[in-house]
């Protein structure tokens, strides 16, 4: 999908504040009101904005744990791969998973309260998968940069 300036401009003030109105949105980037939720519209509609959320800091709420888990494999089948991405997306815990190339198959980025949290998560999730060959966990100390913000060419 082609993105000119002005669709590219709405996307960059969304990602950084998504609660602007869209008289604000057009004021800043100089549109008219009309013509500046037309695009809006039109970007959701191909699915440019697939969802807009409210960010929340984790730290405010309660304690967690970021734990980077990288998955081996026994073997590489659509289906079983299918299968694991299934569970992955099912399990709250999990906030990412990159199916990746090299020596592992799958990275995961899990956010749990505590250890006994990421045990349970590991026998539910990990450990009961029969095509797990091994998996490493690195225990995050801190996290020094998050951005939901992608780069818009």
């Amino acid at each position: 999908m082609f993105l000119d300036r002005l669709d590219k401009a709405i996307l960059n003030q969304l990602q950084l504040d998504a609660s602007l109105s869209n008289l604000k949105l057009a004021e800043i980037i100089g549109l008219s009101a009309p013509a500046c939720l037309k695009r809006v519209k039109r970007l959701e509609k191909e699915g440019v904005i697939s969802k807009r959320v409210a960010i929340l800091d984790q730290s405010k709420i309660a304690p967690n744990i970021h734990m980077i888990t990288e998955i081996i494999m026994h073997c590489d089948r659509l289906d079983l791969n299918d299968a694991f991405i299934k569970k992955m997306r099912a399990a709250t815990e999990v906030q990412e998973c990159y199916k990746v190339t090299g020596e592992v198959d799958f990275v995961l980025v899990v956010s749990v309260p505590d250890m006994p949290s990421y045990e349970s998560f590991c026998q539910r999730a990990i450990y009961s998968d029969s095509n797990l060959k091994k998996f490493r966990t690195l225990i995050s100390i801190d996290r020094v940069k998050y951005d939901t913000q992608i780069q818009i060419p």
